[in-house]
């Protein structure tokens, strides 16, 4: 990955952003199976290529600057932190590095920084499923592990916020507690096995057959149905749903159903191999002609 400071960034920025890390042959982070086939992929294939500037890292950064604050953390005998291990599964090496572990508890941590709004919405199956693999994995090397947390930093806090919404976060850190059992860690090794399965039959691909990132992989915001009035240029009514939005227009509430179709946020903003997607080209030729 080739690193740019067009903001003139002081070095220790730049530093940070560099990472010696190089794709090795069969083995797979537990991150990149999180993301899309397509996704994975080609950041593998175009690493060489692929241009991030340093403005756009800062709360990765930010996140690094926690960890190593957090791993000066002394252990003591029943935990383990920032420990990388590695199991196979079929030809393939999966690798991850958990934050921390305790053996007496049997629970994983990992610590991460996140946005107000993923508490308010709850919206943690990713944590759910990475923290999942985390357990699995130690299971598999001889540990009891059988439940996990995440610890959140947010950095959007808002402390007016809190004093006055019943449902805003009320500190700036979150602890989000999953507890697992013996169904969910056969449910993560059939996940696994069909999620290399599905990469193996992706390496022999041109980038152009990748299959599609699926919509959740690529954040879509979902299609929305406005209920439109005369004389009005607002929505009365935004909906998820076609038939709620029919039924507003049957009720006589609006005049007409505008469909907006979802965005695709992560590949407009957040996608480090979006320039060589032929979806994303594809996506911003279209709102081009618009």
């Amino acid at each position: 990955m080739k690193i740019t400071n067009k903001l003139g960034l002081p070095a220790p920025f730049v530093s940070m952003a560099q990472s010696d890390y190089s794709y090795e042959p069969n083995e797979y982070r537990v991150t990149s199976l999180l993301k899309g086939i397509r996704e994975t992929i080609l950041e593998r294939r175009h690493a060489d290529e692929i241009e991030r500037d340093v403005s756009d890292m800062v709360w990765m950064l930010f996140g690094s600057a926690v960890h190593s604050i957090l791993e000066k953390h002394q252990e003591n005998e029943h935990e383990i932190k920032e420990e990388r291990i590695k199991i196979k599964i079929g030809k393939y090496i999966l690798s991850g590095q958990f934050d921390l572990y305790n053996d007496q508890t049997g629970v994983v941590t990992d610590y991460k920084t996140a946005s107000v709004w993923k508490i308010i919405y709850g919206d943690f199956a990713d944590w759910r499923r990475q923290i999942l693999i985390y357990a699995y994995m130690l299971r598999q090397i001889g540990f009891d592990a059988k439940a996990g947390q995440v610890v959140a930093f947010l950095k959007d806090h808002s402390k007016r916020d809190a004093k006055n919404k019943s449902n805003y976060p009320q500190y700036p850190v979150e602890i989000v507690r999953f507890n697992f059992t013996d169904a969910d860690f056969d449910e993560c090794e059939e996940w696994l096995i069909n999620k290399f399965a599905e990469i193996e039959a992706a390496e022999s691909l041109s980038d152009l057959a990748l299959p599609l990132c699926m919509p959740e992989e690529r954040y879509n915001s979902g299609t929305k149905y406005a209920v439109m009035k005369r004389g009005r240029k607002t929505a009365v009514r935004v909906l998820d749903d076609e038939c709620e939005a029919e039924q507003w227009i049957i009720d006589g509430n609006g005049d007409w159903i505008e469909i907006r179709p979802g965005e695709d946020k992560k590949c407009m903003d957040y996608c480090a191999v979006n320039r060589f997607c032929d979806y994303w080209r594809n996506m911003v030729e279209r709102r081009t002609r618009e």
